[in-house]
């Protein structure tokens, strides 16, 4: 199979996960495309990805596209991999869609398209045009150093990708694909609810906000902030009754198997949110993460004021192009006892 990475890197700020799955795919001998725009297209077409992992780093110059077209016909036997951010999922999938495939029918038609994404949203989003969709809850530490340049710096493994077909169930297509995964640095899981896989990491990617204003999570008011932000999702997956992994079972998939090993000592840098305001992309995913958890609450009636304040603070750093992590945690703190005090007291009865 033909491996299509679509989000290798863009103006808007992927590239970090397309790239490194792109990169590890291609080492271990399978054929991949990327698909990229902006400065990041222009240095994969001159230089090559330039790939950093724990073993050292290596350039793969690999076909680099900027949309289908460019590719011609595509083959029966390709595999789409969506790994843009939520926010430009849409405009994608209309690109790729209608794409012609050798034989007749469409992408949409006959190509299995695998979301390689944080949050729920996209598979959703997906399976309105294309019939053949995949699941992926990414466990994957990576960083777009620099146009061209993807840091992936998990050890001994890359990553844990779970995969499985959208809604639920699993098919031959998705086992051929975990076994290429396998033999590239991941742990590749084919489970029949990938969702609970992926609205567990909801949870976890809720965090994203808080550290994308206010710094990487070190502190105990932001651990102490992160902790009732997740209570407030929990009890809204309670009240819509959806399933997600309890964290007993993912400390088992995950222990021992990924070590964030920086390759030059350095300390961690911030997740994906935090990667978008660093580099002035003036957009973010907070509307598919702690959104999420907000349009379920609205859905359910559960007041969710943590995760709408996030939602919002989020959205106007990206938008104003704010520096990432500048809003001290005690302000924030501060802020989001604000909003829950206003929302109990919308609450209250009245005499």
């Amino acid at each position: 199979m033909r491996y299509i990475i679509i989000g290798a890197g863009a103006g808007a700020g992927a590239g970090a996960v397309g790239g490194a799955i792109g990169g590890r795919l291609a080492e271990a001998g399978h054929e991949v495309a990327l698909v990229a725009r902006g400065a990041h297209y222009e240095a994969l077409r001159t230089r090559g990805l330039r790939l950093m992992t724990s073993e050292g780093t290596r350039t793969h110059r690999l076909p680099t596209v900027d949309g289908p077209a460019a590719l011609g016909e595509l083959r029966a036997d390709d595999v789409l991999v969506l790994a843009v951010k939520t926010q430009d999922s849409e405009a994608a999938l209309e690109a790729w869609g209608p794409a012609p495939v050798a034989g007749g029918g469409t992408a949409a038609e006959r190509l299995p398209l695998v979301c390689a994404q944080n949050g729920v949203e996209s598979p959703r989003i997906a399976l309105r045009r294309f019939r053949r969709v995949y699941g992926v809850c990414v466990w994957l530490p990576a960083t777009l150093v620099e146009p061209g340049t993807v840091s992936a710096a998990g050890a001994p493994l890359t990553g844990i990708l779970h995969l499985g077909r959208h809604p639920h169930g699993t098919d031959e297509t998705a086992r051929r694909i975990a076994a290429d995964l396998e033999k590239a640095h991941f742990e590749a899981p084919v489970v029949p609810d990938v969702a609970r896989w992926q609205y567990a990491k909801l949870l976890g990617n809720l965090a994203n906000a808080i550290e994308a204003v206010s710094g990487v999570l070190t502190s105990e008011e932001g651990l102490a902030l992160y902790a009732r932000v997740r209570a407030e999702g929990e009890a809204v997956l309670t009240a819509a009754d959806i399933a997600y992994t309890g964290e007993e079972e993912q400390r088992k998939a995950r222990d021992n198997k990924i070590r964030f090993e920086p390759f030059d000592g350095s300390a961690r840098g911030g997740g994906s949110s935090w990667q978008s305001l660093d580099r002035g992309t003036g957009t973010i995913e907070a509307d598919y993460l702690n959104g999420e958890i907000v349009l379920l609450g609205r859905l359910h009636g559960v007041p969710t004021p943590l995760n709408e304040l996030l939602q919002r603070l989020a959205n106007t750093f990206a938008r104003e192009r704010r520096a990432a992590g500048s809003l001290p945690v005690a302000e924030l703190v501060r802020l989001a006892d604000d909003a829950v005090a206003f929302v109990q007291e919308e609450h209250a009865p009245r005499p």
